[in-house]
């Protein structure tokens, strides 16, 4: 997913404010679901970040175009496991390891089959 740097992600400097790379990461796994016509939350359930881990290579600025891959590492019976990185002419800016866990109604609970049929082709570019 390709994402234009506006004024508002930036810090007085005009670098992409550390926190937006994390926004950045989660509208593209948003959008996985929104492509396909269905939402990231629904009466099925939804999936909550319950671990990070982010490291901060070099900086996006005001005006950069920025892309965000997300590559499925681990399905387990109620988490994913997903490294997404930001990238800037091919160059990685960003990259997080996040564990996501599915909900419903509060409770950790089973990822229902078509969810998991969604996340088969999430290795996308």
């Amino acid at each position: 997913m390709k994402i234009r740097v506006y004024y508002e992600d930036t810090d007085a400097a005009g670098i992409v404010y550390y926190a937006n790379y994390l926004k950045f990461c989660e509208r593209a796994r948003s959008e996985q679901f929104f492509a396909r016509g269905l939402s990231p939350e629904s009466e099925d359930g939804y999936f909550v970040v319950k671990k990070v881990e982010a490291e901060y290579l070099k900086p996006a600025t005001l005006g950069d175009m920025v892309e965000v891959t997300t590559e499925l590492l681990e399905k387990r019976g109620a988490s994913i496991v997903l490294m997404q990185k930001v990238l800037k002419d091919g160059d990685t800016l960003f990259t997080m390891k996040v564990k996501l866990a599915f909900l419903k109604e509060g409770r950790v609970c089973k990822i229902p089959p078509h969810i998991y049929s969604i996340l088969s082709d999430w290795n996308e570019s």
